[in-house]
């Protein structure tokens, strides 16, 4: 098998394939969007308020 052969059967194969997948509507993905994003600011709201507090404590204790 040529190597020109090998890649036409390669993206045959993935054309193939990718028919196979299920893919989720636009309204799944804009949900699922919207929570990643909801817990990424959540998860940024919590380590910020940590660092702001660790950030009191090592001042009050450092530089009392």
């Amino acid at each position: 098998m040529s190597r020109f052969e090998q890649v036409k059967n390669y993206f045959k194969e993935v054309k193939i394939e990718m028919g196979k997948v299920n893919w989720p509507s636009k309204n799944t993905t804009i949900n699922y969007t919207l929570v990643v994003i909801g817990a990424s600011a959540a998860v940024a709201v919590f380590l910020g308020a940590l660092d702001y507090f660790f950030g009191l404590g090592l001042n009050f204790f450092l530089f009392r």
